[in-house]
C-alpha cells in the first residue's frame, strides 16, 4: 500500500501541475490488475506505465543481474546499500532494462530481512533440515541450502496458512512483512540476522516514458527523487515499529545475534556469492563490492 501511495502522489502531483491540473492517474495494488507473472509483460506491451516490482522478479526477465540484491550479507546495513542504490552501480543496473522495453528510475526499500522459525535460531545448524518459505529466486534457494534448510517456493499469501499448519517451518521477512502478515503469531522465534535485502525498482514503459514532454519528464525525475528518499526514511520507521510491537505482543521471543553468531552466519553464506557468479555476473557482485568496500576474504 505504502508504495501505491508513493505512486499516486508521485503521478497525480507531477502530471497535474503539467497539464493544469486535468490528468487522470489510476493505481491497482496487491496485483489486482495483473498477476506476479503477467505485470512484466503487460508493461513491456503499454498496457500499464508504471511498476514497482520486487528486485528479485527480473531475473524471469531475463536481466539476472539484479540477483545481486538476494545475495547474503553482501550489504552490511543501509549505508553500504544506499551507495549502490542511489549511486553509479545502481545506474548501471537500471540500464540494463533498456533493452527490454523498460526505464528504470529508482530503487524503494522494503527491509533488511531475519529468519523466524518454531525453534530458537542462534546459529546455522539450527536451521539444518527445516523447511523455510522463499520467493521464487535460485540465489535464495541456494542461500537456505547454505544453511542446510529445504527451501520452499511459495506465493507471499499463502505464507501464514502454511506457517500455521506446519507445511512449512520459517521463513525469511523484513519485520514489517512478518507483523502485518500477522506471521509473529505462528512463528514462535525471530532471530536478527538482517542477512539479505528486500526491495523494489520503479520502472516505466521506455516508449511511454521518451514519449513524455521534457518538462513533465522533469518534474517526474524531481518527485521521483523526493519521493525514493521518503519511501526509504518511511521503510526504515516501519520495520522499526513492527519489532516493537511483535516484541509487545508477546507471542515470538526476539533474539539478537552476538558478533560471534553474526560471524557465524556471514561465513556459512557469504560462499553463496562465488556460486552464484556464472548466474548473476562476476563483474556486477565486483561493482557492489568496490561501492561498498566489502571483501569476503577478511570474513
Amino acid at each position: 500500500m505504502k508504495v501505491s501511495k508513493l505512486l499516486i502522489a508521485l503521478f497525480a502531483g507531477s502530471l497535474s501541475l503539467a497539464a493544469g491540473g486535468k490528468v487522470k492517474v489510476e493505481v491497482y495494488a496487491n496485483s489486482t490488475l495483473y498477476k506476479d507473472k503477467e505485470e512484466m509483460e503487460a508493461l513491456q506491451l503499454g498496457a500499464v506505465q508504471m511498476l514497482a516490482p520486487s528486485l528479485a522478479k527480473f531475473g524471469p526477465l531475463g536481466v539476472k543481474d539484479f540477483e545481486v540484491f538476494d545475495l547474503p550479507y553482501i550489504f552490511d546495513g543501509y549505508d553500504d546499500l544506499h551507495k549502490v542504490t542511489t549511486g553509479p552501480v545502481g545506474q548501471k543496473l537500471l540500464a540494463k532494462l533498456e533493452p527490454k522495453g523498460i526505464r528504470g528510475l529508482a530503487f524503494w526499500d522494503n527491509g533488511f530481512k531475519s529468519l523466524s522459525a518454531n525453534t530458537p535460531i542462534n546459529q546455522p545448524a539450527d536451521l539444518k533440515g527445516k523447511k523455510l518459505r522463499i520467493q521464487s529466486s535460485k540465489v535464495l534457494e541456494q542461500q537456505m541450502r547454505a544453511l542446510g534448510a529445504l527451501p520452499q517456493m511459495m506465493a507471499f499469501s499463502e505464507v501464514y496458512q502454511a506457517l500455521q499448519t506446519g507445511v512449512v517451518d520459517g521463513t525469511e521477512n523484513p519485520i514489517s512483512n512478518l507483523y502485518t502478515q500477522k506471521m509473529h503469531e505462528v512463528q514462535k522465534h525471530l532471530s536478527l540476522t538482517e542477512h539479505g535485502y528486500l526491495g523494489y525498482a520503479v520502472i516505466v514503459n521506455k516508449k511511454f516514458w521518451d514519449g513524455l514532454p521534457a518538462d513533465i519528464r522533469k518534474q517526474l525525475e524531481e518527485a521521483m527523487v523526493q519521493s525514493t528518499r521518503y519511501a526509504n526514511q518511511i521503510a526504515k520507521v516501519e520495520n522499526d515499529t513492527a519489532l516493537d510491537n511483535v516484541k509487545k505482543s508477546g507471542k515470538t521471543q526476539v533474539h539478537v545475534l552476538t558478533a560471534a553468531e553474526r560471524s557465524a552466519f556471514k561465513k556459512a553464506l557469504v560462499p553463496v556469492h562465488e556460486k552464484m557468479e556464472s548466474r548473476i555476473g562476476k563483474e556486477t557482485i565486483q561493482d557492489v563490492y568496490k561501492a561498498t568496500g566489502f571483501n569476503p576474504a577478511k570474513l
